[in-house]
This record gives structure tokens, C-alpha cells and sequence, in this order.
């Protein structure tokens, strides 16, 4: 069997997984389900122990060109819009030794696709992996591709399809994700059309009772993302739907949109307020998930490695989901260096063994994150308290930054 690797999902997770391999010597093909890729997505942030890894794969120079380079993190009272708390994520590249950037998902998409391509990775849409089969010394993917079933085999495969993978529930078979009770209202707004008091360079995150927002601009800086993160729950026949579950991109009638925002934000400050009345064309997704890994067992089975959102879903709550998912594949591809396909199942339990507890504790960390940005009563005014006494020291996080 050649060192071949084929790679179930071809969003960020498998992509980077796709260029890490291939650099690592191996042949891969990454398998979409889309019929093509689209501008559709929220931004993201990639603190340093991401771009750390995105300039050693020579990735630094396109990063510049379609990132933002935020000064500062700036927590903030939603009630009164004061600032509690600034982290100068400036110095990251002096701290951390890479920088802290904010960039739209489609465009860091866009960045690892071309690089993969580049690379030699060959990337099929409207390819639907529905099962994998593994034998002792390779195994098998059955594609839905083109609307024809075909087989396709290699030495290894990656499990990159998401936090709704069916592919995770044929290997570990430990039922479908569920909803968090959490929901992300997204939009995106020119900062040209935002007025000046408006515009803003640098992240912000406004904490209130049961909800947030944050903002940080993305695509070099002439885009605002904006995100309203909520407790809520969904109508009864969406709770029930998996359907609406897996609709990330789902819309409402404005007038119900922004009644569910105007609910999630009040007593919000002025600013705040006219943030939120600036943006338009909101976007809802419901954030699904699992509770923290529990085992290696999770990342790596037989020859079948599971990468990114369908090994280790996470809520937004220390913006490391592409983050984890970029780590992932750097992980695999150090596994994969030198390896030939009778050493597969060993790399890949090294891999798993090397990343579960990490991903454990970074899913851990973003749930707790959540309750601490939604507190109420004592607890709020501990944390504001605390924030205003200790803010830069309390919100660096060097064990998840300093990763190498």
C-alpha cells in the first residue's frame, strides 16, 4: 500500500490535515461533501499558538495579507460599556514569539486550500464519505461522489466531517452531539459603513447577564465581525429537528431576530446598543457539542484519525476551535513524518495520545469561559471586581499560548 491518506471533510480541520500530510511525504485527498466552497462563515480568532504553526508551514506572508493584527482585548461591562480589563495580544509576537490575528473563516480556508493545493492535495467536492472500512493493513472509504457509490482505499484516513460526523458514530458509536442551550447571532458589517465612533481595530467583549457579544475585525481590517452569544433555547420543533440543529447559517424574519437580540441585551449600554442596530443580515446557529474528551480513544481508531470538531467540539468561549483543529493536524503530520503504512496505527495512537488531553482541557476551559462572560449577582461582581485588579494576568492564557 503506498502512503496514501484519504480525508473525509474539507473544511478547516480537514484541509490542514490534507497540506500537513502531504508536506509530511505523504499522498492525500481530501473528499467535500459541498458541491463547492462558498464565502459563507464568521470570523475566527487564531492566537499564537496557532500562527506559530501557520508560519512554519510557510503560511505567514498570506496570513498578513487577509488577517487583522487587533492591539488590544478589551473586556468589557455590557450594562455600562466600561473597559474592566485590556490584554495587549500586541505582544504576543514579543511574548509568544507569533502574532494574534483575526481573520474571516473563509478566507483562512481560502488560505489552506491553496496552500494544500500547492502541495499536491487533491480536493473533491460533491463527495460524500458515508462509511469507512478498515482491514489490517488498509482501509476503505464508500463516496457518494457525483451521485455514484465508489470505493476508495489507502493506507489511512482522517475523520475531518464535524461535529454531526457519521463517521464518529460508525467508529465510536457514542451518539449524536446536542444542544448546548447556547445560540451565536453573526453578522458582518463594512467598517466604512459603521459610524467612526463605531469602528474598531481591536477585539472587544461585551459581558452581560445569560449573554455577550463580541467584535473584532476581520479581512484586513475593513470588516466588523460581530457575534451575540445567548442562552437560550430553541422552539420546540427546532429542538427536535436535527435538521435545524445542523443549520448553522439559518436565518429568521428580522422582526424575530431582533426581538431575540433586544431580549439577550438588555440593559445594554448605548454603545453597545448602537452597535447592534448598525448590523444586519443576521445569521443563527445553534451551538451543538459533546462533553470533553474523555480518551485517546476518541482522536484514533485502528487507522482512522479523528481531527478537529468530530473528535472535539467546542463552544467559541476561548476561540480555539480552528485553533485545536490546526494543532491536530500539525500533531498528525509530525506522526506521519517518516512513517510507512505498516507504522500507521502506532503513529496514530502516538498522535491521539499526544492531543486528547489538551483538546479536554481547552473544551473544559471554553465552558467555563461561557459561565464566567454570562455571570450574574455575586459571581458578576467578583469577576468585574477581579478583572479590574488583575485583568491582563487573568485573561493570558501562556499554557495555551505558549503550545509548541
Amino acid at each position: 500500500m503506498n502512503r496514501n491518506v484519504l480525508i473525509a471533510g474539507g473544511g478547516i480541520a480537514g484541509m490542514a490535515a490534507g497540506f500537513a500530510a502531504a508536506r509530511a511525504g505523504w499522498c492525500a485527498t481530501v473528499l467535500e461533501r459541498a458541491v463547492e466552497f462558498s464565502e459563507v462563515g464568521a470570523g475566527v480568532q487564531l492566537g499564537p499558538n496557532v500562527t506559530r504553526i501557520l508560519s512554519a508551514w510557510g503560511l505567514g506572508d498570506a496570513l498578513a495579507q487577509v488577517a487583522a493584527f487587533p492591539s488590544g482585548l478589551h473586556a468589557r461591562s455590557m450594562t455600562t460599556g466600561e473597559v474592566l480589563a485590556t490584554l495587549p495580544v500586541k505582544d504576543a509576537a514579543t511574548i509568544y514569539g507569533a502574532p494574534y490575528v483575526t481573520i474571516h473563516r473563509a478566507d483562512l480556508h481560502g488560505l489552506l486550500l491553496q496552500a494544500a493545493e500547492r502541495e499536491g492535495v487533491q480536493v473533491h467536492s460533491d463527495a460524500l464519505v458515508q462509511r469507512v472500512n478498515q482491514m489490517p493493513d488498509a482501509v476503505s472509504l464508500e463516496v457518494m461522489q457525483h451521485g455514484q457509490l465508489q470505493q476508495h482505499h489507502a493506507a489511512m484516513a482522517v475523520t475531518a466531517d464535524g461535529v454531526w460526523s457519521p463517521l464518529r458514530q460508525q467508529l465510536l458509536g457514542d451518539g449524536l452531539a446536542s444542544f448546548t442551550g447556547h445560540i451565536a447571532y453573526r453578522a458582518l458589517v463594512a467598517q466604512a459603513d459603521l459610524p467612526k465612533h463605531l469602528r474598531s481595530q481591536d477585539v472587544s467583549v461585551w459581558m452581560g447577564v445569560q449573554a455577550h457579544v463580541v467584535s473584532y475585525p476581520v479581512r484586513a481590517g475593513k470588516y466588523l465581525n460581530v457575534v451575540c452569544l445567548a442562552e437560550g433555547r430553541l422552539l420546540d420543533d427546532d429542538a427536535n429537528n436535527l435538521q435545524a440543529l445542523q443549520t448553522w447559517n439559518a436565518q429568521k424574519s428580522e422582526a424575530q431576530t431582533l426581538a431575540e437580540l433586544h431580549h439577550a441585551l438588555r440593559g445594554a449600554c448605548q454603545p453597545l446598543t448602537d452597535l447592534m442596530s448598525a448590523c444586519s443580515d443576521w445569521r443563527l446557529w445553534p451551538l451543538c457539542g459533546r462533553p470533553a474528551m474523555q480518551g485517546a480513544h476518541q482522536h484514533a481508531q485502528g487507522r482512522v484519525a479523528l481531527v478537529g470538531d468530530a473528535a472535539h467540539p467546542m463552544l467559541p468561549y476561548l476561540a480555539q476551535g480552528a485553533g485545536m483543529a490546526i494543532e491536530d493536524a500539525y500533531e498528525l503530520a509530525a506522526q506521519l513524518l517518516g512513517a510507512t503504512p505498516a507504522h500507521v496505527p502506532e503513529r496514530l495512537q502516538q498522535f491521539a495520545h499526544a492531543r486528547w488531553q489538551r483538546n479536554a482541557r481547552v473544551q473544559a476551559r471554553a465552558v467555563r469561559n461561557g459561565q464566567i462572560f454570562h455571570a450574574k449577582g455575586p459571581m458578576r461582581m467578583g469577576r468585574d471586581m477581579s478583572l479590574r485588579l488583575m485583568g491582563p494576568r487573568l485573561m493570558d492564557v501562556p499554557w495555551l499560548y505558549g503550545y509548541r
